[in-house]
């Protein structure tokens, strides 16, 4: 691993991967305000993903990453099979030379696909954010400002289309628990006690900087 700064020191970092309406976007800032590091948010919002299935004849990243999908998004349309594996291989490439230089600045990295790129980064910690689906839904309302029958459809197509991308590009389900080193309930933990406990472990796995290994696979 090439170090992060002239001294040789590896910058800590925090992966972030939430649920719909887990508090990421809370969490996220505030551990990188407590640790001093920089906070990189997520490729797309939730507005964003709404607005792309909405209207995926627009150009731009969040279209091409709805033709990439294919048909393992229902209602996509297919379209030139070649050019939709095309277009995956370069958003995966684009993707993980993000991560990668957003690792080497250290920081709080939200989505992304950043404990699968990361697993074996030296001082990394990987933390999936979840709860209950009604707390979840009620959270992201009044976050948004939107009501609850809204949140609930924002739900449904954001928590399987970001499953679906990191499947389709990279291989692997952030839904399950093998990358993270923390699996943390936002239901039962308020979201200040989830930032001073992702903070400490941060702080702890700075001081174990040995590589993990990909977990097991299967």
């Amino acid at each position: 691993m090439t170090a992060d700064t002239p001294t040789g020191r590896t910058l800590p970092v925090v992966t972030l991967f939430e649920s719909y309406g887990s508090g990421a976007a809370y969490v996220g800032p505030k551990v990188a305000e407590a640790l001093g590091l920089p906070f990189h948010q997520q490729a797309f919002s939730s507005e964003e993903i709404e607005a792309g299935e909405t209207r995926r004849e627009n150009e731009g990243l969040i279209s091409r990453v709805f033709g990439a999908l294919g048909t393992s998004y229902g209602g996509v349309d297919v379209g030139d099979v070649t050019a939709a594996q095309r277009d995956s291989y370069e958003l995966t490439m684009e993707n993980t030379r993000i991560v990668l230089d957003e690792a080497a600045q250290g920081g709080v990295i939200v989505g992304r696909n950043g404990a699968f790129i990361l697993t074996d980064r030296p001082g990394a910690l990987h933390v999936r954010l979840d709860g209950p689906l009604q707390q979840r839904l009620e959270r992201a309302a009044r976050d948004s400002g939107i009501d609850l029958a809204r949140a609930e459809k924002r739900q449904k197509r954001e928590d399987q289309v970001r499953a679906v991308m990191s499947i389709d590009l990279y291989g692997w389900d952030p839904r399950k628990d093998e990358y993270y080193d923390l699996v943390i309930n936002t239901g039962r933990l308020d979201l200040d006690t989830a930032v001073e406990i992702i903070v400490a472990a941060s702080r702890v796995r700075a001081q174990q900087p040995q590589g993990r290994g990909a977990p097991p696979q299967g």
